[in-house]
């Protein structure tokens, strides 16, 4: 007994000392000195701490069965960023861009080639790594000797470089539930690539992202939402809920082309629309009234 009333009396005080040193010691103006309690903890940017975004779990699809689909077209469009309902995809804050290189980072996204829309050959983690930075040479003066030296800098990636991305998708229609559905299956960042002057060059497609495979990583990542910071969407809830505005660039056709092969300016466009009113059209006429 003598034993442990002395070891609760060590633990007691070794309590009252570890709290005594969790204190600073602050003098009022009246000369008064209080004892005001440390406080190492991160402080949050928020009058709550958020976590229904990062435990949220994405709803799996339902199982589509071959036999059920008498109807499918395969959709190619293009989202651009600039656009006023796309502006959540340049958030600075957690730019659409950025939450799928730190996917690729940390493992948690798979990156394909893009020299097809198949997703059949997976970028090693060299190419990569060359997409996300990139290294210049420059000429400096030394000031005292006047010598020139060769100096290598590196370029971080931007977020502001990718304006567009590309997008995948299949619609069909499913007997079972008697619906038109969509699935996207594949997203590409399109980069843009600048001469030395500043000058726009061209744009290229970074890589390719399996959607199906993403969505989980996808769902715990916060977009930002314009008509309430309470409630935050998920950059899933945005692509399936089809929260954006695009342009058809391609359907799935005999000679592989997309409209800018054999349509230019506002005929393109036109095109799009067509393409997307040629769908809306089957769906209307699969039923009878």
């Amino acid at each position: 007994m003598k034993k442990l009333f002395v070891l609760m009396i060590g633990l007691l005080c070794s309590g009252i000392l570890t709290s005594v040193e969790a204190q600073s010691t602050i003098r009022t103006e009246s000369g008064e000195v209080i004892m005001a309690k440390a406080d190492n903890r991160i402080p949050l940017d928020s009058p709550y701490e958020k976590h229904l975004t990062r435990d949220r779990r994405a709803l799996p699809y339902d199982h589509i069965r071959e036999a059920d689909v008498f109807w499918e077209k395969r959709i190619w469009r293009v989202i651009d960023v600039r656009e006023k309902m796309n502006r959540p995809f340049s958030w600075p804050e957690n730019p659409f861009i950025t939450v799928l290189m730190r996917g690729i980072e940390n493992g948690d996204i798979t990156a394909y080639s893009t020299l097809d829309d198949k997703f059949t050959t997976k970028l090693s983690h060299r190419e990569i790594s060359e997409m996300i930075s990139s290294s210049d040479t420059i000429t400096t003066f030394d000031p005292d000797t006047y010598e020139e030296k060769i100096k290598v800098i590196r370029n971080d990636f931007n977020f502001e470089d990718v304006k567009r991305f590309r997008i995948k998708e299949s619609w069909f229609f499913d007997e079972e539930t008697s619906t038109m559905q969509v699935r996207i299956l594949g997203i590409a960042p399109l980069k843009e690539e600048f001469d030395d002057n500043g000058n726009f060059r061209f744009e290229y497609p970074m890589f390719w992202i399996y959607y199906p495979h993403v969505r989980q990583v996808l769902a715990n990542e916060e977009a930002f939402n314009p008509l309430n910071d309470a409630q935050r969407m998920s950059w899933e809830d945005i692509l399936e809920a089809r929260f954006f505005a695009s342009r058809i660039i391609k359907e799935s056709n005999v000679h592989d082309r997309r409209i800018q092969d054999y349509k230019a300016g506002t005929d393109a466009l036109y095109e799009s629309q067509k393409i997307q009113e040629k769908i809306f059209n089957f769906e209307h006429d699969v039923w009878t009234y």
